[in-house]
């Protein structure tokens, strides 16, 4: 779809308001087909730029109407030279408001990211019984699918972990659209394929990781291959924070409770994906 960018003049509007306002968006807009997953707020000027992807302007004005009613003065097509700009990781709060400007140099981002990692399903006992070239064809089908979802969804590869990926996301609906286009091809890739089965497991997690240096660190990074970890084949396990943010976005969770993760003290809320191919 494309991607739009709506300009609100709003003189003296604060971050709690514009937080309130997003929230309600989020709330709304499954009922027209769209998605607002950033905005831009500069107090000092009382302006708001809304990021989204929507069908039509009309659409996006539409989420506005329904659930709050301040409308946008002006809307924009965003093209697709600006996209790679607006998507890039940038300084956001919690509720996912890019802050202008504010800590440049620090090395740190405190915006809320979705981070996403694959495993291949006993890839070592793979290598071992089909040897390392026939092996890396296991691998490349992996990679390709894996990428090919992620740039999908307009994500990010981090890094390639030997057997897996790890990406991030602006948006966690994106992140766990990925994840279940990953598992679909899959499962394809194995009915077509069956003496070449590849399967994997998926963890997802939302939060404030730290980069350094074009990767990420930090509790939500190790939560998100935890969850990886700890996911059977073919599962898609994420943080019950990315199954907040997935409200309104068509995406069914079941509950298997609380879960044990390595080097965690106490247990953690998780949620699974259901997929279909």
């Amino acid at each position: 779809m494309p991607l739009f960018i709506d300009i609100h003049e709003l003189p003296g509007i604060t971050s709690e308001v514009a937080a309130a306002a997003h929230i309600k968006d989020l709330r709304a807009q499954g009922e027209f087909g769209v998605d607002y997953f950033n905005y831009f707020l500069n107090e000092a000027t009382g302006k708001l730029f809304c990021l989204c992807d929507a069908p039509s302007a009309e659409a996006a004005t539409a989420v506005h109407r329904t659930a709050h009613g301040a409308g946008a003065e002006r809307i924009l097509e965003i093209t697709p030279e600006l996209t790679e700009l607006f998507l890039s990781p940038a300084i956001t709060n919690a509720s996912g408001a890019v802050l202008l400007p504010d800590s440049e140099g620090s090395g740190h981002d405190p915006g809320t990211r979705t981070i996403f990692f694959t495993d291949i399903v006993e890839s070592t006992s793979t290598t071992q019984r089909v040897g390392d070239e026939d092996a890396m064809a296991f691998l490349e089908v992996h990679d390709d699918i894996v990428r090919k979802a992620i740039a999908n969804a307009r994500g990010r590869e981090v890094k390639h972990t030997g057997d897996g990926i790890m990406a991030v996301f602006v948006s966690a609906a994106a992140a766990v659209s990925a994840a279940m286009e990953v598992q679909s091809e899959l499962e394809r890739h194995c009915r077509e394929h069956p003496d070449r089965p590849v399967r994997v497991r998926i963890g997802v997690a939302s939060g404030e990781p730290v980069t350094r240096h074009e990767d990420l660190f930090g509790a939500t990074v190790q939560l998100a291959a935890r969850l990886c970890a700890y996911a059977e084949p073919s599962q898609i396990l994420v943080s019950s924070v990315v199954a907040d943010l997935c409200i309104g976005k068509k995406i069914r969770f079941s509950d298997p409770g609380q879960v044990a993760l390595k080097g965690f003290e106490s247990q953690v809320s998780a949620r699974l994906v259901e997929w279909s191919a």
